[in-house]
């Protein structure tokens, strides 16, 4: 509430200015990032607060709004609802999840013809307030699955230029990684390591559910299978289990394109009788490879790159 005092004008009348709105919370697709850990350690988020008015009619600045960047893929859900708010798949998609309040207006606005010196004014309106769920389901091209320590984290280092965390024990990747496989300047394909995979995962042990989900969005599965288990279990019957855990928690996985390929064949001298039994077992082509040696590389390459373009030409023409 305000009112013109100056000099030599009398009757001045009412001045105050409104005040700004607040600023909005929005959610945003940004390619730069991976994974959620960069919001792990913050609870609430909150934009800025519009301004007061002041007199002259000054109306006051609207708050800045706040953005906050979460990789392409994610969900963003109503906690309390219950519904999907929306599904960020681009790079630059985003969604306005908190609007902010209207500022309230001042005694300028309330003059009339009757009430030329008004008194009164009002508050601005309290923005919304929302609790948020995240979930990402990463959009890659291809995943690479198989059992803890498979070698799948230092198979993407090979074919691309991302670096995850590679060490000689179970669980080194804890979220998932994700790497661009160029084959020239008009051929790439996007690549996700999904962590390790145990029995159970359907069931969410080992953080089963939290890895799984990201395989619903890869068009093809790249499944390694470790020639010489450090736990000295079967190849094959570890290639049936991770079978199994997808079927159980979606059956619509155990139909996707698969690779199979059997990893670190520098431990072992001779692959050729693995080999067939896998080719016997899954009634599909395997291919061996050694992501310290290079062997098997570029032709695995080249296999995925021939199974992401007819997985791309399928969603082509069901669009």
């Amino acid at each position: 509430m305000s009112f013109r005092r100056e000099k030599y004008v009398p009757f001045g009348g009412p001045d105050g200015g409104d005040g700004g709105d607040g600023g909005a919370v929005i959610v945003r697709a940004d390619a730069n990032y991976t994974n959620l850990a960069h919001l792990a350690n913050r609870k609430f988020w909150r934009a800025g607060r519009g301004k007061h008015g002041s007199g002259s009619n000054r109306h006051g600045a609207r708050g800045s709004d706040l953005v906050i960047p979460v990789p392409p893929g994610t969900v963003v859900y109503d906690r309390d609802r219950g519904h999907v708010l929306k599904d960020l798949k681009e790079h630059g998609e985003m969604v306005v999840v908190a609007r902010g309040g209207k500022g309230g207006r001042g005694n300028k606005a309330f003059a009339t013809a009757t009430n030329r010196a008004p008194r009164t004014w009002e508050r601005g309106q309290p923005g919304e307030s929302r609790w948020l769920v995240l979930e990402l389901k990463l959009l890659a091209d291809a995943g690479l699955i198989g059992k803890p320590n498979a070698g799948k984290s230092t198979l993407l280092s090979r074919i691309s230029r991302a670096r995850p965390e590679i060490a000689d024990y179970p669980f080194t990747t804890r979220y998932p990684n994700v790497g661009v496989v160029s084959l020239d300047d008009e051929r790439s394909f996007v690549v996700a390591d999904i962590p390790g995979l145990i029995e159970g995962a359907h069931l969410g042990a080992g953080l089963g559910h939290d890895f799984l989900r990201h395989i619903e969005r890869t068009a093809v599965l790249v499944h390694l299978v470790e020639a010489a288990p450090i736990d000295g279990s079967d190849p094959v019957e570890n290639y049936h289990q991770i079978r199994r855990e997808l079927e159980l928690f979606n059956p619509e996985l155990a139909s996707r394109p698969e690779i199979v390929v059997v990893s670190k064949c520098d431990t072992i001298v001779d692959t050729a009788v693995l080999c067939q039994r896998l080719s016997e077992a899954s009634g599909r082509d395997v291919f061996p490879i050694s992501a310290v040696t290079g062997h098997g590389l570029a032709r695995l390459v080249r296999e995925m790159w021939a199974a992401v373009e007819a997985a791309r030409g399928v969603a082509a023409r069901r669009s």
